[in-house]
């Protein structure tokens, strides 16, 4: 590669960072999910003249981009609620993927010239993944019942394994002619799903037995960052499902890294994959709005006009389909968890199930699976409609992000659904547990001390007391002793790390001993501002 093309890439690169840090700057003065924006934000640059062209590679999003999203997005997942979800989690990530590729075949044929229902298969396929950032943002930050969201995000984990499964035979029967057999798929979808969470669950353990002989910052955080890649690999390579390897992995490791963490490297991880996360959702929504001169190029033959209409109405189909499907969905996943799983939940309210099935937008994952379609048939000739299938798949996915994701605050507010989670009382009673715990430590430990460590004892047991006196009681009130024990400690917190600036200021420590004196400040004062 010539210098000018890596100072181009180079040029390009950090402009693209830059675009993502200032349009996320902007989504959060406007309150508005940073995905939403920086999608439009794309679509704008592209259309100014001499902007450079970036194309969307599929092969860079399938094993550079999506393995540590995925596995990411599996490690701060609670096992617990995936598994008690798991049933209407199914119906979504499986039942509703193969009605929507069924309703696109059967609908394709009469919507759009050219098309079939073999095509209508693969157009079903490409779109049926869904991307549950922007929805799942923006529920938690209204307050959708918590349930809602933990399906939603258990949803995006599992259907790019049936939907990438469904476009595998989609791609069968148009590229080879072949039409796989229902025997076929089942046994197909059984290995992959055996052999993908056997691969995951595998990488997991080793990983496991490794972090528990290391305690070093560096080493474990370059290990967590190649673990999704190993895993994706490996499964992959004997022909099973790498995204299910990647899931199975980090809900694996996600439940076990409170045992092979130590506090000081769990704080730089933490630290390190949000901002790696960030990055990589920031320059793929940020590249699907730069797509829509790339899109276009490839429709030549069909007017504005003809677009317009036709991305319109596939994308109010995708929607319907998805309407269509969560009400008898529901109703069948949770008389499931009833009677067979002896669930005591009840069925979601109309009105709660309606925005379940509003938030199914799509991300970048369906448009890499459009732009991944083979440009020949087996026979040489070329593949029928793929131009518009891509330009198809780009128009629901600005349609669902834009315009289902701005809408759904409102939805939200509308039906009266924000806000009606309330405190958690989860946290709030293993905060209670945990501060008992403690003085019951104390406790013991206090009675055989030396006379001059028992004030040390008591300042700690007064520390824990404010702390319990702070939760709720039974009555719902709270004690205000520690609000005010809290609001001085930070402004202690401040006159300290003031102090210690003026000291580095006037030469009398090192910067290097102002970073640390800094962190442990920090520290401090996150877990002061932690909720109560």
């Amino acid at each position: 590669m010539h210098e000018s093309s890596i100072q181009s890439v180079q040029i390009v690169f950090l402009l693209l960072l830059l675009f993502v840090a200032g349009f996320t700057a902007l989504a959060r003065k406007l309150q508005t999910p940073y995905p939403i924006v920086l999608v439009v934000a794309g679509l704008v640059l592209s259309l100014i003249p001499g902007i450079p062209r970036v194309a969307l590679n599929p092969d860079v999003v399938f094993l550079v981009v999506l393995p540590p999203l995925l596995f990411s997005a599996a490690w701060l997942t609670s096992w617990r609620d995936f598994v008690y979800n798991l049933v209407s989690i199914s119906f979504l990530a499986f039942g509703l993927v193969g009605f929507t590729v069924l309703g696109v075949a059967g609908a394709a044929h009469y919507a759009f010239p050219g098309f079939d229902w073999r095509l209508g298969v693969v157009l079903g396929a490409v779109i049926a993944t869904t991307d549950a950032i922007a929805a799942t943002s923006i529920a938690k930050r209204i307050g959708l019942p918590q349930r809602v969201v933990d399906v939603l995000e258990g949803e995006s984990l599992l259907n790019d394994v049936t939907g990438l499964l469904a476009l595998e035979f989609g791609l069968a029967i148009v590229v080879a002619g072949q039409t796989p057999t229902v025997t076929s798929g089942f046994l197909r979808l059984a290995y992959l799903t055996a052999a993908g969470v056997g691969v995951g669950l595998l990488i997991g353990a080793v990983v496991h037995w490794v972090e528990h002989q290391i305690d070093d910052a560096p080493i474990e955080i370059t290990i967590s960052i190649l673990v999704p890649y190993a895993a994706y690999l490996a499964a992959e390579f004997i022909h099973a499902s790498g995204i299910l390897a990647v899931v199975a992995c980090g809900l694996y490791l996600g439940r076990g890294s409170a045992h092979f963490f130590s506090a000081a490297v769990r704080i730089q991880a933490n630290a390190v994959w949000s901002v790696f996360t960030f990055i990589l959702n920031g320059f793929v929504f940020v590249l699907i709005g730069l797509q829509l001169p790339l899109v276009r190029e490839g429709i030549k033959t069909y007017s504005s006009g003809s677009l317009l209409l036709y991305g319109g109405l596939f994308s109010v189909l995708v929607i319907v389909l998805r309407l269509l499907w969560v009400f008898p969905g529901t109703t069948l996943a949770y008389w499931i968890r009833r009677h067979f799983l002896h669930q005591k939940e009840n069925r979601p309210p109309a009105r709660q199930v309606f925005v379940t099935g509003w938030t199914g937008m799509r991300g970048v994952i369906a448009l890499a699976a459009a732009l991944s379609l083979p440009e020949a048939l087996a026979d040489g000739s070329p593949f029928p409609q793929r131009n518009l299938i891509i330009f198809l798949t780009f128009s629901v996915i600005l349609v669902t992000l834009v315009l289902q994701g701005l809408t759904l605050p409102a939805l939200i507010r509308a039906l009266g659904l924000a806000g009606v989670t309330g405190p958690n009382c989860e946290e709030t009673e293993a905060r209670r547990i945990m501060a008992e715990a403690a003085l019951l430590e104390l406790e013991k430990a206090g009675k055989d001390v030396e006379a001059d460590s028992a004030a040390l004892y008591e300042d700690l047991k007064e520390h824990y007391r404010r702390r319990l006196s702070s939760l709720p009681q039974d009555d719902g009130t709270q004690d205000g002793s520690y609000e005010k024990f809290v609001t001085v400690s930070l402004e202690l917190l401040r006159t300290e790390r003031e102090t210690a600036v003026k000291l580095r200021n006037s030469g009398r420590i090192s910067d290097e001993v102002l970073r640390q004196l800094l962190q442990e400040l920090d520290l401090s004062e996150t877990r002061h501002r932690l909720p109560g």
